[in-house]
């Protein structure tokens, strides 16, 4: 059976691992030939190599316009054409402190907010800016931004990150209105609890200011939370976000723009009730 995104091009940002990587797989499995870019190129070619078929991967600033603007141009070249963007690359940081993390606010740096910033907002810029006259050259496509459910939630404990996917959210609505009239649909996807490397040093975080967690794993204090946290009581998975990436991307979702649509068990659901 044919794919939904046979003869579509797509690039994903932040592919090398972790929910780029699914998200490749599902564009790819449904026919689309894909660019993953990544800051790690050995790791972003070694996922297309195992993605296979016409799947190209290699390193990319994705919060640099200029170099991803020569990303969407070398995708456009060498896989021809570009019809879907997904701007995913982004994350927590490499400690707590670059995270933003704790509280109280006060004790933020102006170093941290401006990283998560530049990490999870300004890439999600530099991608579409690179991509809108690509897609309006094709005639039209779609653009995926990956938020967060923290950009629909207060977060105390991650406030640089959440303002960051927030922003994310508010450039979608944006951008929908904008492009419309070009067909090219724009849409955010807000993942709830995966297994990343933020969520790793959150539970670090949760193991030293929480007793009963003194004695667990950063892993078995995430499935906690996940069990008390979501109402389907399952952790979310990359693949989740890369099959509805691609449904995104596909013509059966052509009347959706301008949304932003949780994957995250009922989590906010749950909040909202509560």
């Amino acid at each position: 059976m044919a794919g939904r995104l046979v003869d579509k091009v797509a690039i994903v940002t932040g592919a090398a691992r972790g929910i780029g990587a699914g998200i490749a797989r599902c564009l790819a499995a449904e026919g689309a030939r894909v660019g993953l870019v990544d800051l790690d190129g050995a790791r972003a070619e070694g996922t297309a190599a195992e993605i296979g078929g016409s799947a190209l991967g290699f390193a990319t600033d994705a919060a640099d316009e200029r170099a991803m603007a020569r990303a969407a141009e070398r995708v456009v070249r060498e896989l021809g054409g570009l019809h879907v963007m997904v701007n995913n690359a982004g994350g927590g940081g490499r400690s707590l402190e670059e995270l933003g993390a704790g509280l109280p606010f006060t004790r933020v740096t102006q170093e941290a907010w401006d990283a998560q910033l530049a990490t999870n907002l300004r890439t999600t810029f530099a991608g579409c800016k690179a991509a809108i006259p690509h897609l309006e050259a094709a005639g039209g496509g779609s653009i995926v931004n990956i938020a967060s459910i923290a950009a629909l939630i207060a977060a105390p404990s991650i406030p640089a990150y959440g303002a960051a996917k927030a922003g994310v959210v508010s450039l979608t609505r944006s951008l929908a209105l904008e492009l419309g009239p070009m067909d090219v649909r724009v849409n955010a996807i807000c993942p709830g609890f995966l297994w990343t490397r933020a969520w790793e040093m959150l539970a670090d975080l949760m193991k030293a200011s929480v007793p009963e967690y003194r004695d667990l794993e950063p892993r078995a204090i995430f499935l906690d939370q996940v069990e008390r946290c979501t109402p389907l009581g399952r952790e979310q998975t990359p693949e989740d976000i890369g099959r509805l990436v691609a449904f995104l991307a596909s013509d059966d979702a052509r009347n959706i723009t301008g949304q932003e649509i949780k994957v995250d068990g009922g989590i906010t659901l749950k909040l909202a009730a509560n």
